[in-house]
C-alpha cells in the first residue's frame, strides 16, 4: 500500500510566512495615518457642530483648528492648510491632505484624506 504525504514543504511554509509578515508590516505602517485622519475628522465634526462657527473669521477658524489639533496630537495638517468657504450662508471647512508612508526601499504608499464640515457642492465662494 502506497502512503500519500500531506502537508506543505519547507519553502511553502517560508513563502506563506513571508507573505504574512509583509502584510503585518504593511498594516502596522498604514494604521497611524488613519488614526490621525480620524482625529482630524473628529475635530472637523466638532467644529461643524459649534454654534459660533458661522460668526467666526477665517483666522479665528484656523486658530480654533490649531488649538484642537494640539489636544488630539494632529501633526499632518495645520489651520493654515484648511480650505474655508461660504456655501449658502453656511461656513464650510475642508481639510484635504496626502500622506506618503515609506514601506520598504523605494516602495511607498500614498494616501489621500478629505474631511469637511459639509458635503462638497459646486459654486462655493472662498472667504479669503
Amino acid at each position: 500500500m502506497k502512503k500519500n504525504q500531506q502537508g506543505m514543504t519547507f519553502f511553502g511554509v517560508m513563502f506563506v510566512g513571508m507573505v504574512l509578515i509583509f502584510g503585518a508590516i504593511l498594516v502596522m505602517k498604514l494604521i497611524p495615518p488613519y488614526l490621525e485622519f480620524w482625529s482630524v475628522k473628529k475635530i472637523i465634526g466638532v467644529m461643524a457642530k459649534d454654534s459660533t462657527l458661522p460668526g467666526m473669521t477665517v483666522p479665528e477658524i484656523r486658530q480654533s483648528f490649531d488649538r484642537r489639533s494640539i489636544i488630539d496630537n494632529v501633526t499632518v495638517i495645520k489651520g493654515s492648510d484648511l480650505e474655508i468657504a461660504k456655501d449658502r450662508g453656511a461656513t464650510v471647512v475642508n481639510a484635504n491632505y496626502t500622506v506618503t508612508v515609506p514601506i520598504a526601499g523605494n516602495l511607498s504608499a500614498l494616501m489621500e484624506f478629505q474631511a469637511s464640515t459639509a458635503d462638497s457642492t459646486p459654486g462655493k465662494k472662498p472667504l479669503e
